[in-house]
């Protein structure tokens, strides 16, 4: 795996993204609550403290649990949770030492079907449907992995130029357009949260 990402919208870090499919991993379970580049900027962050020059799952799972939350919450931290994300990597990182010796690209090598492909991705500790099938289009879309039928199991992120997520953020270009939609889709959900709320109880 060595492509060139721009999910950081930071050269560096998104190099590392490009070539370290636990770093890649690791950046998706960051994208929540915070913006996209913070979170995949994240992994690139995390090796740096780490005196590393990428993320190694065996390191991390065996690394003292406070220890590891204190490096994530040094300033600037690398998630508006560090202490719970640090958890979480860890969980994650434990779960691939224990079912892929480590090895995160193993969750997706030789997966001839892209069903079983979302299966194991769901497995994943931090990975619920949505981030599962985000991380397969991604895959699908930029990273080369394309087992037979990926875009029907990433449902709408597997879609053509759907800029609905990471997985079609190529530049700054599509990364406005996924944020458009995201905002879209935020003041959709406050029309209606506001829409049931003015609604009177029993009409």
């Amino acid at each position: 795996m060595d492509v060139t990402l721009h999910l950081a919208q930071d050269p560096d870090a998104d190099r590392l993204l490009g070539r370290s499919p636990l770093a890649a991993l690791t950046g998706m379970l960051l994208d929540q609550q915070i913006p996209m580049e913070w979170a995949f900027k994240g992994p690139a962050t995390i090796a740096r403290r780490l005196g590393a020059d990428d993320l190694d799952a065996h390191e991390i799972a065996a690394y003292e649990p406070d220890a590891f939350a204190a490096l994530l919450s040094e300033k600037p931290a690398v998630h508006r949770y560090p202490g719970s994300m640090a958890g979480r990597i860890q969980q994650l990182c434990q779960y691939l030492v224990e079912h892929y010796d480590g090895e995160a690209e193993a969750v997706w090598r030789g997966v001839g079907d892209g069903r079983e492909l979302l299966k194991r991705l769901q497995d994943l500790p931090g990975f619920g449907r949505q981030k599962a099938q985000i991380f397969l289009a991604l895959l699908g879309k930029q990273l080369g992995v394309r087992p037979t039928g990926w875009r029907e199991a990433a449902g709408a992120y597997g879609e053509e130029k759907a800029f609905r997520s990471v997985a079609d953020i190529t530049g700054p270009e599509s990364l406005s357009k996924v944020r458009a939609h995201k905002q879209e889709l935020k003041a959709a959900a406050k029309a209606a949260k506001a829409a049931n709320a003015d609604r009177k109880p029993g009409t």
